[in-house]
């Protein structure tokens, strides 16, 4: 047996290429899992990149993103049968869902929600639980009083998209989220933002609205470019969570003179480390599941393509390229 698959090609990294792998084989603590739908994120276009830079031996299989079917259950895994429907984000650490089939441990897997359909579905889970682990995990921001606010750069964006609305549905506090264009703002505020801000100037747009700190910020694009001002912005005291890697130093002078905190959220630690509660990203997906199909948080799919093929997951990468993605972008198989 067999599956299909999209890799990144050890020969030209920089070209993906269609192939067909043995069906692989179910561990204990494994789903096997035939997959319906995909979204690219940016982290398949980094993992791309280093790709291209260091070269491979064999095919890469990218993809962190699925919904599909359970089609096999390992002895270990539990709360699981042969035909769930289940969604998930993957672990950087194996072959991704850019394939027909695919191996996922049970803990980091749910039920997907039965109002979504495969495409709908697949655009969620990683962004999910990327702001879901930053925001609750992190800045506790469940904890604070509605006399607080959380500034949460770069709303329009595949995490932003459920990081308001998860904010907004789940805490007290008063959510500012950044948007540059017309349409992002407007997204942003059906979403759930009480007030948007234009990103190039953080703290000259919160001023015009009589904000000089904030004490939550969840910054999700271009740490090194907006760190100044956010040491400005942050409240004494004050917490900041961050999931973009940076290319140079931060300086933390701001941060030790206001006793602020500095948070990393990077959603592939509990599955890379096989942390004492992997179990928590289950749980979590669960818990968006319920709030989707109860109404109160809406997928982020933006733009669907169709397909199995290296088209179709170079031209969704192209987008996700572009820098200007509001919502998701999916493959549905």
């Amino acid at each position: 047996m067999t599956i299909k698959a999209i890799a990144v090609d050890p020969k030209n990294p920089q070209q993906f290429i269609a192939l067909e792998l043995p069906q692989p084989e179910v561990g204990e603590n494994d789903l096997l899992v035939e997959i319906k739908a995909v979204s690219i994120n940016p982290v398949d276009t980094k993992v791309h990149k280093g790709a291209v830079k260091n070269g491979l031996e064999a095919p890469k299989v990218l993809g962190w993103d699925a919904s599909g079917v359970v089609k096999a259950v390992g002895k270990s895994a539990s709360g699981f049968s042969i035909g769930d429907e289940v969604w998930y984000a993957g672990d950087i650490t194996r072959s991704g869902s850019n394939a027909s089939e695919q191996l996922i441990d049970y803990r980091i897997v749910a039920k997907k929600p039965t109002s979504l359909n495969w495409a709908e579905a697949a655009a969620m889970p990683l962004t999910a639980l990327t702001a879901w682990e930053g925001l609750f995990e992190h800045l506790h921001i469940q904890d604070a009083d509605a006399d607080k606010t959380l500034l949460i750069v770069g709303g329009a964006g595949g995490v932003g998209s459920l990081a308001i609305p998860f904010a907004a549905q789940r805490s007290k506090v008063k959510v500012i989220a950044t948007a540059s264009r017309p349409e992002s703002a407007a997204w942003c505020i059906e979403r759930g933002a009480d007030l948007t801000v234009n990103y190039q100037d953080l703290v000259g747009e919160l001023a015009k609205h009589d904000i000089k700190q904030v004490d939550y910020i969840f910054c999700l694009n271009d740490t090194d470019g907006h760190w100044e001002a956010i040491g400005k912005l942050i409240a004494p005291l004050g917490k900041i969570c961050t999931i973009v890697e940076n290319s140079k130093p931060l300086d933390q002078n701001q941060l030790k003179l206001k006793s602020a905190s500095l948070h990393w959220e990077f959603m592939f630690t509990r599955s890379m480390y096989i942390t004492p509660d992997i179990g928590e990203q289950g749980k979590i997906l669960q818990q968006v599941a319920d709030l989707v199909d109860a109404g109160k948080v809406k997928t982020t799919l933006t733009d669907t393509l169709t397909g199995l093929s290296v088209a179709s997951i170079q031209a969704a990468h192209d987008k996700v390229l572009d820098g200007h993605m509001q919502g998701k972008v999916v493959v549905a198989f």
